[in-house]
């Protein structure tokens, strides 16, 4: 990591972690029943563009405090994913290494959020 210069939420590493887990997330719930397009599909799907929205919105504020409220909704948010994920494999919609692999980049994404909440607490007076 050098210079340079964040700009965007798109620049931020966390966003696209967690850009990388909503696509996951889209593509894996693509082959759930039917029956569950306005159940599990509809909730994990929200749950997961809810984590980078979030994050995209408070880079956007200008107050810090205001900042950490949505990067907190996006860690709330990243929790109830793993939840969803685990009901899906629990119930057999997901197979054990799409599990595995949602699994390990939630914890991924998880991670560099809470050390991004981290950086922007110390900017908290």
């Amino acid at each position: 990591m050098g210079n340079e210069k964040i700009k965007d939420f798109t620049d931020l590493i966390v966003w696209k972690e967690g850009h990388k887990l909503v696509l996951m997330i889209y593509d894996a719930t693509n082959n759930f029943p039917k029956n569950e397009r306005f159940g599990l599909v509809s909730q994990m799907r929200r749950c997961a563009v809810s984590i980078t929205s979030n994050i995209a919105e408070g880079f956007g504020r200008k107050g810090y405090k205001e900042k950490l409220q949505f990067y907190y909704v996006s860690s709330g948010s990243l929790s109830e994913l793993k939840n969803q994920t685990l009901i899906a494999k629990d119930v057999k919609y997901l197979s054990e290494k799409s599990f595995i692999d949602i699994m390990q980049r939630a914890d991924s994404t998880h991670k560099l959020l809470n050390l991004f909440i981290s950086k922007t607490k110390t900017f908290v007076s």
